[in-house]
């Protein structure tokens, strides 16, 4: 982190410590290094004493945690000359910021928000990873109301933003697409006159809410071709080649090629490798022969669609299972989306659809259970040695202990 003097600090609440400087903050007192500043959010203040014994430069315990760390973090961004790139969107914000990440990395010294960091606590937690020497930041944006962009943006200040896609989120609060699309919108608004923002060609509810101004930068659903194992994605006349094989991804990995250009740096040459975050399409063998997707870490009607057509391209014949969780927080309309994937399922061929969580019995799927500890022993006892299996359903669900039983790996 950019170092920041503790005298500036002490008006956030109660500080303890003697250094001059710290040169780091973390929230996890397991996590804490000698020059780090433990910031003690909700429980964490029962770990203070932890946090001083693992080396910490400082404490702070305040009234007003989040507050603290969105101050902390403009302190440091007002201190950097990194160009930041913002993410958000409906589906897709992660890839598409793991996808940048490794883009960016070989060719500047890059910051990027660790797994789904994006919120409240999370951004600024990764603006306080910026070193003096960091030349890119690249911040995912995550919402659940209007507003919330807003306040995250202002605080990243983005010279480029990425919309990556508008659909159907968030429904139980914003209640339309509409809506949807004026929340993510926001950070569009943070950018500087000339900023670049790029944004889905497909996506008419965005086009009211972008401002004027801009360099706005359109992308669409590329040309890929998967072949051995990666995703040869063609775009401006190039071919650019990538480690991961769900055809989907090549849209993100469009958008992600755009913020490259607009940040003045080159396209590859070589391979991308991209190590995806956790629970996004991780592959791994299942007994015969078979394969395991494990794309538990949320689910909403279009990357859930995206997901199965991405399980029948890789079943290559196999038998296809698809354990579907409830899609979360999709409002008055949350039974209809429910079996609209229900019906997708049924038109791409899946063969056994099981669903978990009481709005998955909209999938109409061919057995259920109630959450996913149930969900396990059902699971097992339908999969078969050379089935190709897709996991996936929204946070709250916790599909992700069916995956890793069906993988045997333990589950944390």
């Amino acid at each position: 982190m950019i170092p920041l003097r503790l005298e500036e600090l002490r008006w956030l609440g109660e500080l303890w410590g003697d250094a001059d400087v710290v040169t780091g903050v973390e929230v996890d007192s397991r996590r804490v290094g000698p020059g780090d500043l433990f910031v003690a959010i909700g429980g964490g203040v029962a770990y203070v004493d932890e946090a001083r014994a693992a080396g910490a430069a400082a404490t702070l315990v305040t009234d007003e945690p989040f507050a603290a760390m969105a101050a902390i973090a403009r302190a440091v961004r007002d201190r950097s000359s990194a160009r930041v790139v913002g993410i958000t969107g409906s589906t897709g914000k992660t890839s598409t910021k793991d996808i940048l990440a490794a883009l960016c990395r070989p060719v500047a010294r890059t910051v990027a928000s660790e797994g789904g960091h994006n919120n409240e606590l999370g951004l600024p937690l990764t603006l306080t990873r910026v070193e003096p020497d960091t030349e890119v930041v690249i911040a995912e944006m995550g919402m659940r109301g209007l507003g919330q962009i807003r306040e995250l943006a202002e605080l990243a200040r983005p010279d480029v933003a990425i919309v990556t896609s508008i659909g159907p989120v968030h429904l139980e609060l914003l209640g339309t697409v509409e809506n949807v699309a004026r929340a993510k919108a926001e950070i569009l608004e943070a950018l500087p006159p000339g900023g670049v923002a790029i944004v889905p060609a497909d996506a008419p509810e965005l086009e009211p809410f972008v401002p004027a101004g801009l360099d706005v930068r359109r992308f669409a659903t590329p040309e890929v071709d998967v072949r051995d194992g990666r995703s040869h994605v063609r775009v401006a006349g190039r071919e650019v080649v990538f480690s991961f094989t769900a055809r989907h991804q090549g849209t993100n990995a469009v958008a992600a090629l755009l913020a490259l250009d607009a940040l003045g740096l080159p396209f590859p040459e070589a391979p991308v490798e991209v190590e995806l975050s956790r629970w996004r399409c991780e592959e791994s063998e299942l007994p015969g022969g078979g394969l395991l997707i494990n794309d538990a870490y949320n689910a909403n009607p279009t990357s859930t669609r995206a997901a199965l057509e991405h399980l029948v391209a890789r079943a290559e014949g196999r038998r296809t299972v698809a354990v579907l969780g409830d899609m979360a927080e999709l409002g008055a309309e949350a039974s209809r989306y429910h079996e609209e994937v229900g019906r997708a399922a049924a038109e791409l061929g899946i063969d056994v659809v099981i669903g978990v969580g009481e709005l998955a019995r909209g999938y109409r799927g061919s057995d259920w259970a109630a959450e996913a500890d149930e969900a396990v022993a059902l699971v097992r006892s339908i999969v078969r040695p050379g089935d190709a299996v897709l996991v996936k359903g929204s946070r709250a669900v916790g599909l992700e202990v069916v995956a890793e039983a069906l993988a045997g790996a333990a589950v944390p």
